[in-house]
């Protein structure tokens, strides 16, 4: 049984870096700096979020499929739009309280609510293909592939539903600690296996078809003598590039472990509530206290960090040809040089914090602020000599 919500709370603010033992430093302010990158906003609107979804800290973020935009609102409504003008396509309302998603592929667009709904539209024009329920609370959007949905609840069950009915064909389940980080891992699909951290600092991947256990590890183990030291969820999304798997957990380690397997090639301790991204040679991580750090890929060596823009609450980065981009607490979406972690751009969506990652898909960026304000922007890299 999980602890209230209080102290839910109360774990935030650790990832947050607060202590009642010691003196809070503040989040760092932003300076100016010779900005080397153009970035143009491309267009903006609103989601409608409201108070009630900045307070909440839902998993409610903007995703993209086939040059369309997908996001949602707590109050219930679905929205696409063109991701080149962000003209609206259409627009639904499902009447519940959505948190997490939009996921869109194979033809249809998921949305879950904080009840256990979870809803299917179709991804062409927003008609409703078919609605279920499951018994706990989803924080985490869902993974989808051609034949099936791929769900993780708070309860710490991983559900396989079939695409095209909602039925559910398959669950697993891993322990809840008692007390945990507010929110969960967004499952991720690689080749025939569904994988996903756990609040209990494990990993899981387990077969498509019917959920069997293909490998399970520990990524980061509880250490420390109060329940709040002894945090190590997983609560980000892993990412898979080749035959590998990247992954990273609070209080815990960052980690590249083989798909087939689950066996670690290399982990080195860190801290992180939001994520990584990775390329060919290099990843990139925000961690817990809002340094953004790079890491050779293939030994977890350090590249560079960059910590102008320390304890402002970042999301998981995103990453564009030339630069990682993170969001913040203020609204404020920061550009970093791939190479040098250096900043080369900044650009404002509003005042209310981002905390879903912004989507890349090349140069634009798609991001949307806890209150609901979308925005799409496109960067323009240096021509080269």
């Amino acid at each position: 049984m999980r602890l209230p919500l209080a102290l839910g709370l109360a774990a935030m603010l650790i990832a947050a870096g607060c202590s009642k033992d010691k003196d809070v430093e503040p989040p760092a302010k932003l300076v100016d700096f010779p900005a080397t990158l153009a970035v143009k906003k491309l267009w903006s609107t609103g989601v409608g979020g409201g108070k009630k979804q900045m307070v909440l800290r839902l998993g409610l973020g903007p995703t993209v499929d086939s040059g369309n935009v997908f996001a949602a609102s707590h109050k219930g409504e679905v929205v696409a739009l063109t991701l080149d003008a962000g003209r609206q396509l259409w627009r639904a309302d499902l009447k519940l309280p959505l948190s997490a998603g939009p996921v869109a592929g194979s033809g249809v667009v998921v949305i879950v609510s904080s009840k256990g709904n979870v809803v299917a539209l179709a991804e062409a024009s927003g008609k409703e293909l078919w609605r279920v329920r499951v018994n706990s609370e989803l924080l985490s959007a869902p993974a989808i592939s051609e034949k099936i949905i791929v769900l993780r609840s708070v309860d710490g069950h991983l559900r396989g539903l079939d695409i095209q009915t909602g039925r559910e064909i398959w669950a697993v389940e891993q322990q809840v600690p008692r007390l945990s980080l507010r929110g969960t891992a967004t499952p991720v699909i690689a080749k025939d296996v569904a994988i996903c951290g756990f609040d209990n600092g494990k990993m899981m991947a387990v077969s498509l078809t019917n959920g069997d256990t293909v490998w399970d590890t520990t990524l980061s183990s509880p250490h420390g003598r109060t329940e709040l030291e002894r945090l190590v969820d997983v609560d980000s999304a892993v990412r898979v590039l080749g035959d590998d798997v990247y992954a990273v957990g609070f209080q815990g380690r960052v980690a590249m472990l083989a798909l087939d397997s689950g066996q670690i090639w290399w982990a080195h301790d860190m801290s992180s509530n939001r994520g990584l991204t990775v390329d060919g040679e290099t990843v990139y991580i925000a961690q817990a206290d809002g340094v953004v750090v790079a890491l050779r890929q293939r030994d977890g060596s350090e590249l560079w960090h960059n910590d102008k823009i320390r304890r402002r609450n970042l999301s998981t980065p995103a990453m564009t040809s030339t630069a990682i981009v993170v969001a913040d607490y203020q609204g404020y979406v920061h550009w970093l040089d791939k190479k040098t972690g250096a900043l080369v751009a900044r650009e404002h969506v509003a005042k209310y914090r981002v905390t879903n990652p912004p989507i890349a898909v090349g140069d634009t960026v798609v991001v949307m602020t806890d209150a609901g304000d979308l925005a799409a922007y496109r960067a323009t890299p240096a021509k080269k000599p």
